[in-house]
């Protein structure tokens, strides 16, 4: 998988706070949704691919290592929602509700 953020992956990532961090994947998580309900697998796939890509970022951020058991949790039950046999039974309804008060207090600052 080829890195597509590629100035984030260079250290901009980690000048974002978590919240700032989770709401941007979430924001990607969001479109994975939209897409595969429009029908569109590959773009769905792309923006799963991107969330997961951020996912990883956040694990390297050194202000991020004592969530990082939260965070790997979070990266488990994505992949087995939209890739696996949703054996947690998460739903688009959940995921949207996990990462919208992450949009939302990042929005409520500005």
């Amino acid at each position: 998988m080829s890195i597509k953020h590629k100035q984030l992956a260079a250290g901009r990532w980690n000048k974002l706070s978590l919240v700032e961090q989770l709401a941007n994947i979430g924001s990607d998580v969001e479109r994975t949704i939209n897409w595969k309900i429009k029908g569109n697998k590959q773009y769905s796939q792309q923006a799963f691919e991107r969330a997961l890509e951020l996912l990883s970022l956040t694990f390297d951020d050194p202000k991020n290592k004592n969530r990082l058991k939260e965070l790997v949790r979070v990266y488990e039950v994505l992949v087995d929602y939209f890739a696996g046999e949703n054996i947690y039974g998460s739903s688009d309804k959940l995921w949207k509700n996990y990462f919208f008060a992450f949009n939302w207090a990042v929005r409520k600052d500005k």
